[in-house]
């Protein structure tokens, strides 16, 4: 028997708007820099599929704060980003998350000055824009 045709190509492709380009220490607001990314970056991907099945924006927040505070602020910073996709014409399936300060991606010592510290944890406030589906 001929062998199997091979699966289509797939759209598939991860996202990360990182650091205070995204988010300012303690807001859920997009910045003009995530906004450009999102439009450099992301659109074209997406216009790049035949279909996106589905887009999941996950929120991440650094560890200050209590664990309820940070989980709300995630959430908003995922609605924030989820927002901006849908006013520029994204209608794909899209789910958003809030992992709150459960992820983190860097460690920083306590014993910093909050100044430094809020800044050592930057990597920490980010949004991961998740998509997937068939390519054209």
């Amino acid at each position: 028997p001929p062998p199997p045709p091979p699966p289509p190509p797939k759209c598939d492709f991860s996202a990360t708007l990182i650091n205070d380009q995204t988010f300012a220490f303690n807001k859920a607001t997009l910045s003009k820099a995530a906004m450009a990314k999102i439009d450099e970056e992301v659109l074209p991907k997406l216009t790049g599929c035949a279909k996106v099945d589905f887009i999941i924006v996950t929120g991440h927040t650094d560890r200050l704060g209590s664990q309820q505070y940070n989980q709300k602020l995630s959430e908003k910073r995922a609605d924030a980003v989820a927002s901006y996709l849908k006013k520029k014409g994204v209608t794909a399936n899209m789910d958003t998350l809030g992992v709150g300060k459960t992820q983190s991606i860097k460690s920083c010592d306590d014993k910093l000055p909050r100044k430094q510290l809020i800044e050592c944890l930057t990597p920490n406030r980010r949004v991961v824009i998740e998509a997937k589906g068939p390519a054209k």
